[in-house]
């Protein structure tokens, strides 16, 4: 026969277990809270933290430019480059480099000059959202308003390394402000992907012509030192071999 103290212990015992049970519903529905709040945090927050200050870039004039293009394109040689706004090679290469091509080559009419978007970085799409598809979408929409090349400077001067944040949606909107762009244009151009198929088009291009990696620079279709990035000096080879037939 079951006497009143061991009926009052099992129920004793019962309520000890409800509360222990509810008392982990509790931490595991908060637990679930507190991961939902860091996911929304990490995927809001960029867009609305403040931008941090965007490098300005001396004002130049680029010889006869036409959207990505440089020069005249009836001159004897072209050359035509495909890079990643991400790439750090890709930065090097336009402070070290394109500078002096241009210089040197497209203003003197021995070159015209042609950046092709290789946004391969994100993965090797270029609808993925990531940085370097978005950087893509903002040059071109800036060559729309025949602002490419100085949205081009303007991206790469304030480049911070692959992936952290530099070429976010909401700083390539600031670089569109610094490069002049009419940003009502600008905005609708780069909400839109307006020329997610011509960028298809470049990366196609390059895949198709034996792209190694960026930058990768041909010489009137000729690919440049395959496997590394080519000096200027090696360039200058290059074209002088064009010119001499």
């Amino acid at each position: 026969m079951t006497s009143t103290k061991d009926t009052s212990k099992r129920q004793a015992r019962r309520e000890q277990m409800r509360r222990k049970e509810q008392r982990n519903r509790l931490i595991g529905f908060g637990l679930i809270m507190i991961g939902v709040v860091f996911v929304a945090f990490l995927i809001i927050y960029p867009n609305v933290k403040p931008v941090d200050e965007v490098k300005a870039v001396e004002p130049q004039s680029y010889p006869q430019a036409d959207k990505t293009a440089l020069g005249d394109p009836n001159a004897p040689v072209r050359i035509d480059t495909y890079e990643d706004f991400q790439c750090p090679a890709c930065v090097n290469y336009t402070k070290e480099t394109e500078s002096k091509i241009i210089e040197n080559l497209v203003t003197t009419g021995k070159v015209y000059y042609v950046f092709h978007n290789y946004p391969f970085i994100d993965g090797g799409t270029v609808d993925s959202g990531g940085e370097s598809d978005q950087a893509a979408n903002a040059s071109m929409c800036a060559a729309e308003q025949g602002k490419f090349w100085e949205m081009h400077a303007t991206i790469f001067a304030n480049w911070n390394g692959e992936n952290q944040g530099a070429y976010n949606n909401k700083r390539l909107t600031a670089f569109a402000e610094k490069a002049g762009l009419d940003m009502e244009a600008f905005d609708a151009c780069f909400q839109s992907k307006k020329y997610k198929d011509d960028i298809q088009a470049d990366f196609d291009g390059g895949n198709a012509a034996g792209v190694q990696g960026t930058p990768s620079v041909f010489v009137n279709g000729s690919l440049v030192t395959p496997g590394y990035v080519p000096s200027y000096e090696e360039i200058l080879k290059a074209v002088d071999a064009a010119l001499a037939g």
